[in-house]
């Protein structure tokens, strides 16, 4: 193993250390604990839940953004354990509504149950089932448009998730998308990895879409190397 290996190895693994302590610093400065927040991270651990749900201070931002935005209605496509749920709903009116998808019933059943415990099962509609599947569903019930859709779930279908974002919102909403750099491997255009092509995919119908302006931003911390896009829509047609 050559010297300037080892070094480098030592050097990401200081990197992700620093990270993980400047988003502690951040944490317990500007997202003091909250029970219900804390107890849905603990019980998707205990049930085994992947950790892919956004960070503290990620959640924080969806909040805020939430509430800059005057957000009545959002929609999430991407459930797990309801953490960026909670976020999220907590920046709605009393009389604001959130739909969010889940595919996996063992994830749906730990949301709902964190949800519950965080007194918004009343804001909160949880769909079980495959996206794709479900999003016709609501676009034929009439909810929509939404004033803030949150993509977080399979990145090979982010494409398709796209399209019906645009499809259920108006001039105005706001659409976030979470995991869009992949660890730097978004611009690696000879990936094999679905979940790659899927993100690469979606940047670039960002890009050529005429009825949004959008922007992606680099994130570090505790959940690694990774970022977001985030798009406002402009026109309606």
């Amino acid at each position: 193993m050559s010297i300037f290996y080892r070094w480098g190895k030592k050097r990401e693994s200081m990197t992700q250390e620093q990270w993980t302590a400047v988003d502690r610093y951040f944490t317990d400065l500007l997202v003091p604990p909250d029970p219900a927040l804390d107890r849905a991270l603990q019980t998707s651990a205990a049930a085994g839940l992947p950790p892919h749900n956004v960070s503290p201070n990620q959640g924080k931002l969806l909040l805020l953004l939430a509430q800059i935005q005057g957000a009545r209605s959002i929609l999430e496509i991407g459930t797990l354990g309801g953490y960026s749920t909670i976020w999220l709903a907590r920046a709605l009116p009393s009389d604001g509504r959130l739909i969010t998808l889940e595919a996996n019933p063992k994830h749906a059943e730990i949301a709902r149950t964190n949800i519950a415990h965080a007194g918004l099962s009343d804001i909160v509609d949880l769909r079980l089932g495959q996206a794709l599947s479900t999003l016709p569903q609501i676009a034929a019930e009439g909810h929509g448009p939404f004033d803030l859709i949150f993509i977080d779930a399979d990145k090979p279908s982010n494409p398709e998730y796209f399209a019906w974002a645009l499809q259920l919102s108006r001039r105005g909403s706001l659409i976030v998308a979470d995991n869009v750099v992949r660890n730097g491997a978004v611009i690696d255009t000879a990936s094999n990895d679905p979940s790659v092509q899927g993100v690469r995919r979606f940047n670039e119908l960002l890009a050529s879409e005429p009825r949004v302006s959008a922007t992606a931003i680099q994130t570090v911390g505790s959940k690694g190397y990774d970022g977001f896009a985030i798009a406002i829509v402009t026109a309606d047609e």
